[in-house]
């Protein structure tokens, strides 16, 4: 006769958990969606399991949003996944209020750590510490209000995470301070919050800083979360383009305070709506030259709307360049596309006229009928409205950028796209401008931006190099050469 088995005890269960789970840290530390779903019995919304996945592939992550998309639920199990799966890890998790930080991300971190059985055991949680119980002094996660830089200083770990909570309002020198103490080989930032300003280390994560960065945007209007009610109130209070709805429902920041001539969203916009095709038979290139240093050449090709080819490169001489820019040409011809005419242009200025050379000597040497036009950006423009040609060709992509809104609007398929690259649309959008004495638009120049701290726009230049004068061709209007460079004239 075969003996009962024994009910396993408590602790048996338990160390049996314990088991299970340390086997599954491998695969959770690389997939923290299905941590959340094993053991906090969490299940993320479509954004909240892409900012994780970012979290675990990425060092630095930004999310701007809407109010009460689930920001919190987010930041809690991303705490608990940090703490519970890398060894003697410190997470620090911090907001500009004692209110926001205690009683609504704390609670919330204590919500999901009490609903999972093998968390309840392991961890224990404290009005101002969770930590892994007999590693009390080594392995936790602590809550410090963002009231002074200090209280952010002193942690070092090789695994540690800082989640900033409502990270807009939180001071520069407390950013400062937590992004200095970020050194080890597993040290990561994750910072969410409404985008209430246009400055500041939030900002510019979304902004200059943005290729540093994973960014999210998350609206009200997407999330299943959030009260429609409560959307369509402040819709009628406030209006929909006003920034208190850009702000508490769009997710979007304020205009209010800003000052830069492209807007994020409609770059962002571009980026994730555009479908550009291949129109027309001319292939455009862009060439902005920079020679050694921390500037970047680059280089972009176009068929009509069409982004058909790229090349970036740092620190090589205008030989190179020259020769990069015609390998790029014939790297599309070799795609196939039709093409019967060929146009480049190069930014003139500076170190530029030697790219300008070497290419129409190439182009004499092997007989090719290409065309090489060189571009003044101080140069004369004929749009009143401008200060100078760089100006007037910006203008055109900003106003591409602007119509793919409207025409999604009106339910057509955007037909401008921009590249899935963070570095390219954080140079578009974080360009000033002002405006002359004369009543003129002027773009800031690329001294005044490096003084604030805002690396040179080379990408960005290529780029409207490439399709600036779209609408300029569009309207019947000719490159012609002038003694200052390069006009806009209109064919008679």
């Amino acid at each position: 006769m075969e003996a009962t088995p024994r009910p396993q005890t408590n602790k048996q269960a338990l160390d049996k958990r314990r088991a299970a789970f340390k086997k599954r840290i491998p695969v959770y530390r690389r997939q923290p969606v299905l941590f959340c779903q094993e053991i906090l019995g969490f299940e993320p919304d479509e954004w909240q399991a892409g900012a994780l996945n970012d979290l675990a592939e990425h060092p630095r992550v930004s999310i701007r949003s809407g109010q009460g998309v689930g920001k919190t639920g987010l930041e809690a199990a991303a705490t608990l996944w940090f703490l519970s799966c890398f060894p003697f890890p410190k997470v620090v998790c911090t907001a500009p209020t004692r209110q926001q930080l205690h009683d609504v991300l704390w609670a919330e971190i204590s919500k999901w750590q009490s609903k999972s059985p093998i968390l309840k055991k392991i961890l224990k949680w404290t009005k101002t510490k969770i930590y892994m119980r007999n590693y009390e002094e080594r392995w936790f996660a602590t809550a410090r209000t963002a009231t002074k830089p200090e209280n952010m200083q002193g942690f070092h770990e090789d695994n540690m995470l800082f989640i900033v909570d409502e990270a807009s309002g939180v001071a520069d020198p407390i950013m400062e301070a937590i992004q200095g103490t970020l050194s080890g080989a597993n040290n990561k930032l994750l910072m969410c919050g409404n985008p209430t300003r246009t400055s500041g280390v939030f900002f510019d994560s979304h902004n200059k800083d943005r290729a540093d960065y994973r960014t999210r945007k998350v609206s009200c209007l997407d999330s299943p979360r959030t009260s429609k009610e409560n959307i369509a109130m402040l819709k009628r209070k406030y209006g929909e383009g006003s920034d208190v709805y850009r702000v508490r429902v769009e997710g979007e920041f304020p205009r209010g305070e800003s000052d830069s001539f492209i807007a994020l969203e409609a770059a962002e916009f571009a980026s994730e709506h555009g479908r550009a095709e291949v129109t027309g038979t001319t292939l455009t290139v862009g060439c902005d030259v920079a020679r050694f240093g921390d500037d970047e050449t680059s280089i972009y090709a176009a068929i009509g709307h069409k982004l058909v080819g790229q090349r970036h490169h740092h620190k090589q001489d205008t030989m190179v360049t020259a020769g990069w820019v015609i390998s790029t040409v014939r790297g599309v011809l070799d795609e196939g596309y039709e093409i019967d005419r060929i146009i480049i242009r190069v930014d003139d200025t500076g170190v530029g006229g030697g790219v300008t050379d070497r290419l129409n000597e190439i182009i004499i040497e092997e007989g090719l009928d290409w065309e090489v036009v060189p571009i003044n950006n101080n140069g004369k423009t004929l749009d009143e409205h401008y200060a100078n040609l760089g100006t007037e060709m910006w203008g055109a992509v900003k106003t591409l950028l602007e119509q793919n809104m409207t025409d999604f609007i009106d339910g057509e398929i955007p037909p401008f796209a921009l590249p899935e690259d963070e570095k390219l649309i954080a140079q578009l959008t974080t360009r000033k401008w002002s405006m002359t004495s004369k009543g003129k638009i002027n773009l800031e120049s690329k001294k005044d931006m490096k003084k604030r701290g805002v690396p040179s726009p080379d990408r960005a230049d290529a780029f409207v190099l490439t399709f600036g004068d779209y609408l300029v061709e569009a309207e019947e209007r000719v490159m012609l050469p002038s003694i200052g460079g390069v006009a806009m004239k209109r064919r008679s």
